[in-house]
């Protein structure tokens, strides 16, 4: 039986997912179908371009996301912190950008003054607002329903663009999340779409090496703060240049097959870690099949059912032997 949504995601046990959607039937309608020769590749770039977009308005950061021909990734932070800081009327302006919101929100920010036997309705409709802008279900519907309608205007038809809901992992600590988020920037390569990591189209491992060219980091994803320390510091617990060398050194094993040459050019991230290399090759490769539902040591998931969020010690087995 499936996990209930409710209990995938909790900001309690963590607040990063990896979020996948699939086009209905797998069938390439956001690229090349090569049986009628029509190329949809610019409907990536509308996924892309959405994902980007909603950062700016959610409280939920990027942390890496990749847009292929038959489905989409995204690894994602839940930022209650920086909700919370928000003021009513920035809580309101945010969620008019992605929604026509009520005849009162409206009011309010046209105006600031609403009256006074309407505060209490005012005030628990943007309660709700606020929650949203924290709820990953809130942020996967209004990326998806868009491209979907968008996409059927385009073919002059109707009925499903995606599979059904998106799939939720849970990625416990931050082992699981340097792994995934490079399981998410190699799609491409590991398709054979791409061949090298600047010049995987659609992807955040290219938007953070155009920018790194730069001397900067890219606008709209969560930055690279290169501590593991809880030292007040907001952002992905890795330097940028270790997980681009990183990515690189791991795209080069795929491409070639030769996963034993690795050994001799891990960067300090897998050491601080504690990924033998081994492991790692195995976790790039094939995280959604080792993992389902929550991924993570198995300390952290003993943690995790001492929270009292989960009852059960799933993929204890992968846990063990590909992150201790």
């Amino acid at each position: 039986m499936p996990t209930p949504r409710s209990k995938l995601i909790s900001l309690q046990a963590t607040p990063y997912y990896h979020c996948v959607s699939r086009c209905v039937r797998r069938a390439f309608l956001c690229g090349y179908d090569s049986i009628t020769n029509k190329n949809f590749d610019h409907r990536r770039a509308w996924i892309e371009e959405r994902i980007l977009f909603l950062a700016s308005v959610f409280c939920i950061d990027v942390c890496a996301y990749a847009v292929m021909s038959n489905h989409s990734h995204v690894v994602l932070r839940i930022n209650d912190a920086k909700c919370n800081e928000l003021s009513d009327m920035e809580i309101a302006i945010r969620w008019l950008k992605i929604c026509k919101g009520t005849l009162l929100v409206q009011q309010f920010v046209e105006d600031e003054s609403i009256a006074n036997h309407l505060e209490l309705t005012l005030q628990d409709t943007l309660k709700v607002y606020r929650q949203r802008l924290t709820d990953i279900s809130w942020f996967m519907r209004m990326l998806n329903e868009p491209i979907a309608r968008m996409a059927n205007q385009e073919d002059e038809c109707t009925g499903r663009f995606w599979e059904g809901r998106f799939h939720s992992q849970a990625l416990l600590d931050e082992a699981a999340l340097a792994t995934c988020m490079a399981y998410v920037d190699l799609n491409p390569i590991r398709a054979g779409i791409d061949h090298t990591p600047e010049k995987s189209q659609f992807t955040s491992v290219k938007k953070r090496i155009h920018s790194m060219k730069q001397g900067k980091q890219p606008n709209n994803l969560l930055p690279f703060t290169g501590s593991l320390k809880n030292d007040g510091t907001d952002g992905l617990p890795f330097k940028v240049d270790e997980y681009i060398n990183l990515i690189d050194l791991t795209g080069r094993c795929f491409r070639l097959g030769k996963t034993g040459f690795i050994d001799n050019d891990l960067p300090t991230i897998l050491e601080r870690l504690q990924i033998p290399a081994k492991n790692w090759m195995t976790l790039t490769s094939q995280f959604e099949t080792s993992f389902q539902g929550i991924a993570g040591s198995s300390a952290s998931l003993d943690l995790l059912i001492e929270s009292g969020h989960r009852k059960r010690r799933s993929n204890l087995k992968s846990s063990k032997e590909l992150f201790n």
